[in-house]
């Protein structure tokens, strides 16, 4: 095992098998936190099958090994270990939380749900019947139809177009045979990212490591994903829903995390929206018109694609004046960026606060997780307020130019919407 430690407190443990782990040793309090992610998630999914990625993270708790579902939920609430999975759009990822002394117990547990799940009739049946039962509550939900139909709308005839959860045609139609084929393709050594934090040494932590997925095929199944541009500028969709309220999403092309412009753009969408009560959406929108009581924006980005989106929710009456300030709000930051006042307030905040997302051992894990999907350096904790600091105001309205200058927003709004066509 080798250990290479950084000016932070995160260490590179490479472990005897070859895994690479970003590691905070913490003993302030006697727990571990591990995360990890195993790159290529819905996007991943068969034609016919969207969901199988989340159906399959669903299941790996659900009984492994040979444990049933009962006596492996027993197993981990005896020593009150929390396993966890999920699935995005790009990756499944995976979490372990335990106190140091049943650390042992806890990657046991692990390494069976990732390496042995059983697949149960009994729960596959259980989980399609919750899965379907949530999807069923989408149809009448306003933030989940306008972000499917946002989606589906952005990325048309691409696997980021369909929910993450899936379709409930494709939910009923997935097989034993489907959860197998895919959990086999998916879960290998070459696309497995792993963080963790906590009361545990580099040796202990490297031996639990190399348990839970030393066992694991060398190379992932992954099919090829291109990448998308938005789709769809400039057009406006209106989902007919009989509620007094309409929810409003808009996005425009945004830029990707490693994007030479990334910190530049984050500071002009925070002047913009991405300030909670700051912003000049938050000011034209709330404050000064009082058309609804949040309105935001934020940039997104995933492994193909890159968006800015923005979004409010107000009386029906009221949704073509919002979109109308939002629009002008978006227009005028193009034009002419944020002021340096502006851009010295956003600095400021994102600087102060950035502590404040390390708090917990569990705060600390995910975000290191997410440096690490999205490719950033082990020191980038020392890094990211001075690449803050070091942004121009120059820099910042080149960025919002290029972000919100001359393109029309993609439009979708869901309720009963008045005065839009």
């Amino acid at each position: 095992m080798t250990s290479t430690s950084h000016r932070t407190r995160v260490n590179r443990v490479v472990t005897p098998a070859g895994f690479d782990i970003w590691h905070v040793e913490d003993y302030t309090v006697p727990l571990v936190s591990m995360e990890f992610a195993l790159l290529g998630g819905a996007s991943q999914d068969p034609a016919g099958r969207a969901g199988l990625a989340s159906f399959l993270t669903g299941l790996l708790d659900e009984g492994a090994g040979s444990l049933k579902a009962e006596a492996f939920h027993e197993a981990l609430e005896e020593k009150a270990i929390e396993l966890s999975f999920g699935a995005s759009r790009d990756r499944l990822t995976g979490s372990m939380r335990t106190l140091t002394e049943h650390a042992d117990a806890a990657f046991d547990l692990l390494a069976l749900a990732v390496r042995e799940p059983r697949f149960d009739a009994d729960a596959i049946e259980r989980v399609r019947s919750q899965t379907i039962s949530g999807l069923k509550r989408d149809e009448t939900d306003p933030q989940s139809l306008t972000r499917d139909a946002l989606n589906r709308l952005a990325f048309a005839n691409h696997p980021y177009s369909f929910p993450t959860d899936g379709r409930i045609a494709d939910v009923q139609a997935i097989t034993r045979e489907d959860l197998v084929a895919q959990h086999r393709r998916l879960f290998a050594r070459d696309s497995l990212l792993i963080v963790s934090v906590g009361a545990i040494s580099a040796e202990a932590l490297a031996a639990g490591v190399d348990r839970v997925f030393g066992d694991l095929a060398a190379k992932a199944g992954l099919a090829r994903i291109p990448d998308i541009d938005m789709q769809a500028a400039g057009h406006l969709e209106i989902i007919d829903l009989d509620v007094p309220q309409s929810t409003l999403y808009l996005a425009l092309p945004g830029v990707s995390r490693r994007d030479p412009d990334f910190m530049a753009s984050y500071l002009a969408n925070h002047v913009l929206g991405g300030g909670a009560f700051t912003s000049r959406l938050w000011h034209e929108v709330r404050e000064t018109r009082g058309l609804a009581y949040s309105v935001w924006s934020s940039l997104r980005w995933s492994a193909h694609t890159r968006l800015l989106m923005a979004g409010t929710a107000t009386s029906n009456e009221r949704v073509a004046e919002s979109l109308r300030v939002m629009r002008e709000e978006i227009a005028r930051m193009g034009e002419a960026g944020p002021t340096a006042e502006e851009l010295a307030k956003a600095k400021s905040y994102l600087t102060g606060s950035y502590a404040l997302q390390f708090d917990t051992s569990r705060k600390i894990a995910d975000h290191l997780l997410s440096l690490r999907v999205d490719g950033l350096p082990i020191d980038y904790l020392d890094q990211r307020n001075r690449d803050v600091e070091a942004v121009t105001l120059e820099q910042v309205r080149d960025a919002a130019r290029r972000l919100f200058a001359g393109v029309e927003p993609l439009v979708v709004v869901t309720g009963r919407p008045q005065g839009l066509a």
